[in-house]
């Protein structure tokens, strides 16, 4: 595994509680967050492991704990890596404060940030508040990323994979899978998003779950050295990875016997399905409890 960039949830809270969110964040998801020692912690292994270059700090929503995450890019542009955030924008109010929020996360360090400029984050207020984000963003010399989730509806030709489309996992497989057309579960024999194989970036939690998708876990760094966990990782023996790279979705339901529906809005959503059945065979592999709605709202 060629490790390169390691993508740290911050959070789970969230100011929002958007329908399609992976990981059932909102205003009253999990209080735990990463520490300021915690994220020294993480970037020490992340240099013992020496493939890493970039660290993103994400969530939840990462401005949630402001504080932490200047502190947390400052850190990690002194170990030397690139520095990354991904946010929904809501500090943004007016150009003024969307500049206050970003000038001291620059001065510590920001190289990158990736911003949501669409309603799905905070409804048409959201979306002026991203545009502020994005103009402050760009007069400070960062040329931001956006991210802009599509709307599902009702009837529409929804392909999986399709650019800005949500991918049915976490609450989206909940709240927003019955509003695209279904395909049959037998089409989908490959995981058209994650390089499971060989991944490029995990994302580290709270809690010190690495996971390879979310919900799908390679370890925990505060209990086994990512390192180690890195070193060890054997895709084709794992679990759930094996059959994945196998026949993607459609594997773990054949591999193990899982009841399913006939059809699935797309790959993710037969995945986590199939996941949710198998949680209690691999609590260790499949988690934390929350990402499949046990634990949140």
């Amino acid at each position: 595994m060629n490790l390169t960039g390691l993508h740290l949830l911050l959070t789970y809270r969230c100011n929002y509680q958007c329908d399609h969110c992976f990981v059932w964040s909102g205003p009253r998801a999990v209080a735990k967050h990463l520490t300021v020692d915690e994220i020294e912690e993480i970037l020490h292994q992340a240099v013992r492991l020496g493939t890493v270059n970039t660290i993103y700090f994400e969530g939840g929503e990462p401005f949630l704990h402001p504080a932490i995450l200047t502190q947390g890019i400052e850190l990690a542009s002194l170990f030397g890596f690139r520095t990354g955030i991904v946010s929904n924008c809501f500090w943004a109010v007016d150009a003024t404060k969307a500049r206050e929020r970003l000038i001291p996360l620059v001065e510590a360090g920001l190289d990158m940030a990736d911003l949501s400029v669409d309603s799905m984050h905070g409804g048409d207020e959201g979306v002026r508040r991203a545009q502020n984000a994005v103009t402050a963003a760009r007069a400070l010399g960062l040329a931001p990323g956006t991210i802009s989730t599509e709307r599902p509806e009702n009837g529409r030709d929804y392909p999986s994979g399709q650019g800005g489309a949500v991918m049915f996992r976490g609450r989206a497989a909940v709240r927003l899978a019955d509003r695209v057309p279904h395909q049959p579960w037998q089409g989908f024999t490959t995981c058209p998003h994650e390089k499971l194989a060989d991944p490029a970036r995990v994302h580290v939690d709270p809690f010190g779950n690495v996971h390879l998708c979310q919900g799908l876990l390679l370890g925990n760094l505060f209990e086994q050295p990512l390192r180690q966990m890195v070193a060890d990782y054997q895709p084709k023996d794992h679990p759930i990875v094996g059959p994945l790279l196998d026949r993607g979705p459609v594997g773990l339901v054949e591999r193990y016997g899982l009841p399913h529906a006939g059809g699935y809005a797309d790959a993710c959503h037969l995945c986590y399905t199939a996941r949710q059945h198998l949680r209690g065979r691999f609590p260790k592999t499949l988690g934390p409890g929350h990402i499949y709605g046990e634990k949140s709202i």
